[in-house]
């Protein structure tokens, strides 16, 4: 089973809480705090393996989490650092934040690793707020948090050339006899369902990759049938081969169906109605005429060369043309820019601040303003605030994250009772 999207949850490793502790030994009554640092928290990572060429793995198993840091220890050690994840898939897959369509990061070209979501620091251990007036630091540093997302996986073919063109038209056919591909051929009514890759060897060093893309129907960059699915795939493709029936066996219109193709793919992502083309009238010995008037490869030839489209009469079954049409392809794939097309990042993790230093919430009770998050209880938590130095130590956390610049905007005048999780504070700025 071919599988080319897939939606999976990824989540990295949070950082390890700092360690709170003192050295406690026989003639060391007072040896000083020795709470050792969290460690950090596992990456997720993805990476191309060649081994692979679609993302049916994907829909066994929809959830990749990283292992989290652990807590530091006593006697300063450091608590052991969590596993990465590192996530295997084929050459060609594009990531994306499922909730936005963005790309994050495309897997093509040099692009081999990449870390995609980081895991959280781990926290400083009590060791590291030790000064000379404050001997005794009661707290510890927690780790960040992890980040976390919802990312579409997107499978985009790899390939110079795309073949393009209505189902039942010969693509499948034209690729098996150019390279070294065996799609299932028969003489369907509906489309392949998978793409097919070949590589076309002309000799001497010379050659390009060449893609069947499913067959296109009318409504596909709309997402009718599975427009979407195919029309992804021709998006990476530097030259356009349409492939029509130039004997019409199905009653189509050769010149209808090219036109059509074109509507699709400009609909669908405009670019691509702009890449080269070339036409492969296939089916020709097929072909039965009374007079040249009726011929439909000069019909092709008289409505598509003059935008300078070539068209090449061709039989994908008696390789008929076909020499001639490659040459050709292999010409012009050298006046193309052999620069791969690779999707440019266009989500920025950072902007979304998926690790917020402190997420929080400033609301107003009658006359006491109600601070809450889950980072100020744990904070709480770890902080003497009966000692002066622990409460300035919180009182620096409170401004570093913004609370007490949010308290000003809501209003807070000196001598207001601020409330933090049953703990009452007068507010002097």
């Amino acid at each position: 089973m071919f599988c080319d999207r897939a939606k999976v949850f990824i989540k990295s490793g949070k950082g390890g809480d700092g360690h709170v502790s003192f050295r406690r030994e026989l003639y060391v009554p007072a040896g000083g705090p020795d709470g050792g640092d969290g460690g950090r928290g596992g990456d997720i990572i993805f990476e191309v393996d060649d081994g692979l060429n679609t993302l049916v793995d994907f829909r066994h198993v929809r959830k990749y989490i990283a292992t989290s840091g652990q807590e530091g220890g006593k006697r300063r050690c450091h608590g052991a650092d969590g596993k990465d994840l590192v996530i295997k898939v084929p050459e060609g897959t594009v990531i994306k934040d499922f909730e936005s369509g963005k790309v994050i990061a495309d897997m093509s070209g040099g692009n081999r690793r990449e870390v995609i979501l980081k895991g959280g620091k781990g926290g400083l251990g009590n060791m590291h707020f030790a000064t000379s007036t404050m001997q005794v630091p009661k707290y510890a540093q927690p780790g960040q948090p992890s980040q976390e997302l919802w990312v579409q996986l997107e499978l985009k073919v790899i390939a110079d050339v795309g073949l393009v063109g209505f189902p039942n038209v010969g693509k499948s056919t034209l690729l098996s006899r150019v390279s070294n591909a065996r799609p299932k051929i028969a003489n369907y009514h509906f489309t392949t369902l998978d793409p097919h890759l070949g590589v076309v060897d002309l000799g001497e060093g010379e050659g390009f990759v060449m893609a069947d893309i499913p067959g296109l129907i009318e409504g596909a960059s709309e997402g009718v049938g599975l427009g979407h699915d195919f029309l992804r795939h021709i998006e990476r493709t530097k030259l356009l081969v349409h492939v029509v029936d130039a004997a019409s066996t199905e009653g189509r219109d050769p010149i209808a169906d090219i036109l059509a193709i074109n509507k699709e793919l400009n609909t669908y992502n405009p670019a691509l109605s702009s890449r080269p083309q070339v036409i492969a009238a296939n089916k020709i010995d097929a072909i039965y005429t009374e007079n040249e008037v009726e011929d439909p490869v000069r019909a092709l030839k008289e409505e598509f060369e003059p935008k300078g489209i070539r068209v090449f009469p061709i039989s994908a079954v008696s390789g008929k043309g076909v020499k001639e049409l490659l040459y050709y392809v292999k010409e012009q794939l050298k006046t193309i820019d052999d620069i791969p097309v690779v999707f440019a990042r266009e989500f920025d993790l950072d902007s979304l601040n998926l690790i917020p230093n402190l997420p929080y919430t400033v609301e107003k009770d009658g006359d006491v303003y109600v601070v809450e998050g889950p980072r100020i209880e744990k904070m709480l938590g770890y902080t003497n605030l009966e000692s002066e130095k622990g409460f300035e130590f919180f009182q620096k956390f409170l401004r570093d994250n913004g609370i007490l610049e949010e308290l000003e905007k809501a209003g807070i005048q000196e001598g207001d009772t601020v409330r933090m999780y049953g703990l009452a504070f007068d507010y002097y700025p």
